[in-house]
């Protein structure tokens, strides 16, 4: 996987965000955080599914999952992905599209979050082996049960193929609907110098 840092997110980008997202929770949205996951195999096949955003800053936008799952895989072997949030309580319908190329938090970072979850969803991410063929409920069920024996009475450590990845983006659209498909969209991209501009398309 690539070696790359995080280029800063510029403020006016991050801010309109921002105001979106708190938008978002204002208008009732279901659940904020939900956001369709693109990623491609190092051949070019695509995949796509809903995740949850854990964190964002400057740096970019964070989710986690198992490094062995079939999204970990891919995003190992072709280090770029594509977020999108759909908001359509927001406004008369709000979509943000993300870019970029991905990165691994680090451990302390994933420790952290890892720390704060649910014990139930600790237990479930050493009992699962995500996207391999599961035979039986009851075999996830045991397994679930082994774990939970395993620990009981202890804090639930992380799994070492657990951990999150860091979406940095090299493109960002805000998409606002409008009455006859008339949308406006405003395109921000940063070029091979870190330098970032913006532009209106058409809807």
């Amino acid at each position: 996987m690539a070696n790359l840092s995080a280029e800063n997110i510029p403020a006016d980008i991050l801010t309109r965000f921002d105001t979106l997202f708190a938008e978002a929770e204002s208008a009732g949205e279901p659940d904020r955080t939900a956001m369709t996951l693109a990623t491609a195999t190092a051949d070019g096949h695509p995949s796509a599914r809903i995740v949850l955003l854990k964190a964002h800053d400057p740096r970019g936008f964070v989710f986690y999952t198992h490094l062995d799952g079939r999204k970990g895989r891919e995003l190992q072997a072709n280090p770029r992905a594509a977020l999108l949030f759909h908001w359509p309580r927001v406004r008369d319908g709000v979509q943000v599209r993300i870019e970029g190329n991905v990165v691994l938090v680090d451990d302390a970072e994933a420790d952290a979050y890892f720390a704060s979850r649910p014990r139930g969803s600790q237990l479930g991410a050493w009992a699962s082996l995500q996207s391999e063929t599961l035979p039986s409920r009851e075999t996830f069920e045991q397994r679930l049960a082994d774990v939970e024996r395993d620990y009981e009475g202890r804090d639930v450590s992380r799994p070492p193929g657990w951990t999150g990845f860091r979406v940095v983006p090299h493109a960002v659209e805000f998409w606002y609907g409008a009455q006859y498909r008339l949308h406006e969209r405003y395109l921000h991209e940063r070029d091979a110098d870190g330098n970032w501009s913006t532009r209106m398309l058409y809807p």
